[in-house]
C-alpha cells in the first residue's frame, strides 16, 4: 500500500508523541491525511473546533518562534485553549520534579502537554507518571512534529512519497534522527551526510532501518549524498545553547548547502530547513531565497501537522 492508497480511520493507537520510533507507517499516514484535511478546512474557512473545551499546557525550557505560535494557533483553531508555561516562571524550573508537575496539571483539567526541552528523558517521565497525552515540541534527541511537517511539505511538492530521496547535511542529532525515523517509514530513501565524529547514534540508525520501507544511509561523502537527491535538508550547525566550536565548524562547513551543491541534486529538487537559519553557515542566502526553497510552506505546515497530532491524541 502507498500513502495515496491509504484510507484514514480517524484514530491512532499511540497515546503520546514522544518520538516517531514508536509510530507505525499507518499511524504516520493517518496524521498526514488528517493534516491535509484540516489544512483544506482552514483554507475553505470551514469550522473545525474538534477540541472545544480542551486545554493544552505548553511547557518551554527552550525558547521558540514556530513551535509556540503553531501550537497556540493550532489549539485555538481546534476550539481549545493554550496555556504558556515557561520554566522560568513555574516551579519546574526551580527544581520541582517532573512527575509532580504532570500529576498537578492533569488534576487541574489540563488535557494535554506539549513540551520543548533539552532531555528526552523528561518526556518519558511525563508520560510515565501522567495520564494525558504528551507531545514532543523538541528535545536534543528528537523533533517529530517538525518531520511530520516536512513530510507533508514533500508530499505537496511531489504528490507521492515512496522512492524519493531526502539528504540531510549536518550533525547527526535531533533533526537527523527524526528524519531517519519518519521519512524511511513512509518509503523515502534517507541519506544523512555528516563528518566522522558527528554522525547519528548507531542505535537510532538501526532502529530507523528496522521500521523502514525506504533505506537509510549514513555517509561523510558529500558527492555521494547529494547525487539523486529530491529533497536537500540542513539545520544549524550549532543548536540553541551550544557555544561555537571552531573545530566543529571546520568539519561541517564543507556540508554547506549552496548553489553549486543544489546543481548536483535532481533538477526539481527542493530545499528544506526547519529554521531559524544562519545564512552563510549551513546554507547560503542564494539557496534559502531561491526558487527551490520551500522553507516557508514547510514552516506553515508545522501548524497543520501539529493540529492533526493534537486532534488525534486529545480528542475524546
Amino acid at each position: 500500500m502507498t500513502f495515496n492508497e491509504y484510507e484514514p480511520i480517524g484514530k491512532i493507537e499511540n497515546k503520546h508523541m514522544l518520538t516517531l520510533m514508536d509510530y507505525s507507517t499507518e499511524e504516520i499516514w493517518e496524521i498526514l491525511k488528517c493534516a491535509i484535511d484540516l489544512k483544506k478546512k482552514q483554507y475553505a474557512k470551514q469550522p473545525h473546533e474538534y477540541l472545544k473545551g480542551k486545554t493544552l499546557a505548553m511547557i518551554f525550557a527552550k525558547s521558540s518562534t514556530r513551535t509556540r505560535i503553531s501550537f497556540e494557533q493550532g489549539i485555538r483553531q481546534l476550539g481549545g485553549v493554550p496555556i504558556f508555561l515557561s520554566t522560568n516562571d513555574i516551579q519546574l524550573g526551580r527544581g520541582e520534579p517532573i512527575k509532580d508537575t504532570v500529576r498537578v496539571l492533569e488534576r487541574m483539567n489540563i488535557d494535554g502537554i506539549m513540551i520543548r526541552t533539552f532531555k528526552q528523558s523528561d518526556l518519558v517521565e511525563l508520560a510515565k507518571y501522567g495520564h494525558i497525552p504528551i507531545i514532543n515540541g523538541l528535545t536534543d534527541d528528537f523533533h517529530p512534529c517538525q518531520v511530520l511537517a516536512d513530510i507533508l511539505t514533500i508530499y505537496e511538492k511531489f504528490g507521492y512519497l515512496e522512492g524519493l530521496k531526502i539528504t540531510f547535511f549536518g550533525e547527526g542529532f535531533n533533526m537527523a534522527n527524526s528524519l531517519m525515523l519518519g521519512c524511511a517509514k513512509v518509503g523515502m530513501h534517507v541519506c544523512i551526510c555528516a563528518p566522522e565524529g558527528h554522525q547519528p547514534d548507531p542505535t537510532i540508525v538501526a532502529a530507523a532501518r528496522r521500521g523502514a520501507f525506504g533505506d537509510v544511509t549514513v555517509t561523510a561523502d558529500v558527492d555521494k549524498a547529494i547525487k539523486g537527491a529530491d529533497v536537500v535538508y540542513t539545520d544549524v550547525f550549532f543548536s540553541m545553547g551550544q557555544a561555537k566550536d571552531p573545530e566543529k565548524e571546520k568539519a561541517l562547513m564543507p556540508l554547506q548547502v549552496n548553489a553549486a551543491m543544489m546543481k548536483k541534486a535532481n533538477p526539481d529538487a527542493i530545499f528544506l530547513h526547519c529554521l531559524p537559519a544562519h545564512r552563510g553557515e549551513e546554507v547560503t542566502e542564494e539557496v534559502i531565497e531561491g526558487p527551490q526553497s520551500w522553507v516557508f510552506p514547510e514552516a506553515e505546515n508545522r501548524l497543520h501537522a501539529q493540529k492533526a497530532v493534537m486532534y488525534l491524541l486529545m480528542k475524546d
